[in-house]
């Protein structure tokens, strides 16, 4: 099978000229994982892995002879970044694992690409491709892919005693890649519920990188209500509830809002989320915001106005999902409202008459009736 001529990646010059240089010298160059998978699925791309069977040292002499600029960035794992006009390009050589712990694996470097094949997590990944768009299936995975099955390669057991993230990672791949239709491998379901311990030994940014990537799937909600079932969603968030996840996803699509994980983790529910998942700042912040709102009594147009529209609108699809209550167009129109609403009092309209306690009382007494008219009374009737 050959890969449709207009893959971008396939037309991308500076993978082929690596490509072509490792070829060049005598060695395999082929790409591999995602941008692979997703061209099969018909899924747009962002990353260009390339494989191959030169060693780290020898990608280094071909790309110097080649003028390519390389960053030893996992090389005791065999990866080098290669840079060919301001773009990455990550190359990997062929490897086996020799041994693993559930976290970390020590490699090999190998010349055989099944050996390589067979050290990944799941066949519809183990796909690889020739610089001229022809599939390299060392494992038989390419009917997994088309059908849109997440299975493990071989012992689904094995493969998750190899890195226990990897229950995580069937999870994140079942909400992005799976066909609904098909269920979820029974295999890998019974391997995960014997495994659930092993999650104890993931650090919580790994956990809460594959939960962001999870949650920023356009449904996740059938792959989280399943990790729920089988016991993993409370090992990773504890008192979490997938139950209120697909009202969510129903209300996002009414206010046609884009994934977003944090909104979806709010709804989720969960005891110190954020210290669980090694949450960014920022993400740490806005989640608490959410959380918090949605159990506030504020109206959509107050929302809007106190908050803006997107927090207005996340707040809004949040109360529809918890409260079992339709979303209203009136609503996203009012957050929207709210948003670009300005209060016509200012502090300096009171004063001198007032300061202090008794100013800022009297601006917020105003600042209420203003809201409660829908933004409609004027300066001067607020002042008069």
């Amino acid at each position: 099978m050959k890969l449709p001529a207009d893959v971008p990646w396939l037309n991308d010059a500076g993978a082929l000229a690596l490509c072509a240089a490792l070829e060049g010298a005598g060695f395999q160059a082929l790409f591999v994982g995602g941008c692979v998978r997703n061209a099969v699925l018909g899924v747009q791309a962002s990353d260009i892995d390339i494989a191959t069977d030169a060693t780290p040292d020898q990608v280094q002499q071909v790309c110097k002879g080649a003028g390519f600029k390389t960053i030893p960035t996992g090389v005791d794992h065999g990866t080098l970044t290669v840079v060919i006009g301001g773009k990455p390009y990550e190359v990997t050589t062929f490897r086996n694992d020799v041994e693993t712990d559930g976290r970390r694996a020590v490699v090999a470097f190998s010349t055989d690409v099944t050996e390589d094949a067979r050290r990944r997590d799941f066949t519809m990944n183990a796909l690889y491709a020739r610089a001229d768009g022809t599939l390299v299936d060392p494992l038989g995975g390419l009917p997994d892919a088309l059908a849109r099955r997440v299975v493990f390669i071989d012992d689904a057991a094995a493969r998750i005693r190899e890195d226990y993230l990897r229950i995580l990672r069937f999870f994140r791949f079942s909400a992005w890649y799976a066909d609904p239709a098909h269920g979820f491998d029974a295999n890998a379901l019974a391997a995960i519920a014997d495994h659930l311990d092993g999650l104890a030994q993931l650090s919580a940014e790994r956990v809460g990188a594959e939960m962001t990537k999870l949650l920023g799937a356009p449904d996740p909600a059938p792959a989280v209500a399943v990790m729920e079932r089988v016991g993993v969603l409370p090992q990773v968030l504890t008192g979490a509830q997938a139950r209120w996840l697909a009202p969510l996803i129903h209300a996002e699509s009414m206010l046609d809002l884009s994934p977003d994980p944090m909104r979806r983790l709010a709804v989720l529910g969960g005891e110190d989320v954020a210290d669980r998942l090694r949450l960014s700042r920022a993400d740490a912040r806005k989640l608490a915001v959410l959380r918090e709102l949605a159990g506030t009594g504020e109206g959509a147009a107050e929302l809007g106005y106190r908050h803006g529209r997107n927090v207005a609108l996340d707040v809004i699809a949040l109360r529809s999902a918890v409260f079992e209550t339709p979303v209203h167009v009136d609503d996203a129109a009012a957050a929207v409202r709210g948003d670009v609403a300005r209060f016509p009092v200012a502090a300096r309209d009171l004063m001198p008459a007032l300061h202090g306690p008794e100013l800022g009382a009297k601006l917020k007494e105003l600042e209420a009736r203003w809201i409660a008219s829908d933004f409609k009374l004027t300066r001067a009737q607020l002042l008069g």
